[in-house]
């Protein structure tokens, strides 16, 4: 694919299939829902398709910069929804291969991870999940390089404590 050109049908196809389910994977770690995930990936693949970008590398970055901005949306949308329908709780019921996504060992990790400010998870879910570097991250998440250091060392020690008490 050349640079300012269109993504091509054939190199979108080989992006999505290389991608789609390690988007997916990151995605539910930030909304915790399976069927949300799914669709802020695909949004996010939605917005790339037939996107011209100067840099064919920067595609991945798009996707992991949309999929974490569909996710605050999303976020976004749920506290607004909880918010205005206090009295009308619905029971969240998790979708039949969350046992797949989600191992048991992996749940006291996964409860805390929840209970991290929304920055600071970002930051742990591109970093560790997606493997992206200091400056992926920032550029994913429109913050500091310097942010993306003092968010994960917040969050990995947070994550110490409350994991350590459950020990």
């Amino acid at each position: 694919m050349q640079a300012g050109t269109p993504t091509t049908e054939l190199g979108f196809e080989e992006l999505y299939r290389a991608h789609w389910h390690g988007m997916v994977r990151v995605a539910i770690l930030l909304v915790d829902d399976i069927e949300s995930a799914k669709d802020c990936v695909q949004d996010a693949f939605l917005g790339l398709y037939g996107r011209p970008l100067r840099n064919p590398e920067a595609q991945l970055a798009y996707l992991h910069k949309s999929v974490v901005n569909a996710a605050r949306s999303m976020l976004r949308r749920r506290g607004t929804v909880r918010r205005h329908l206090r009295n009308a709780e619905l029971e969240a019921v998790q979708a039949a291969d969350h046992s797949v996504l989600v191992s048991a060992e992996h749940a006291d990790l996964m409860a805390a991870l929840r209970q991290l400010p929304q920055r600071q998870r970002e930051v742990l879910v591109l970093r560790y999940w997606s493997g992206l570097a200091e400056a992926e991250i920032a550029a994913a998440l429109g913050i500091r390089p310097g942010t993306v250091k003092s968010a994960a060392s917040r969050a990995l020690t947070a994550l110490e404590t409350k994991l350590g008490d459950l020990r």
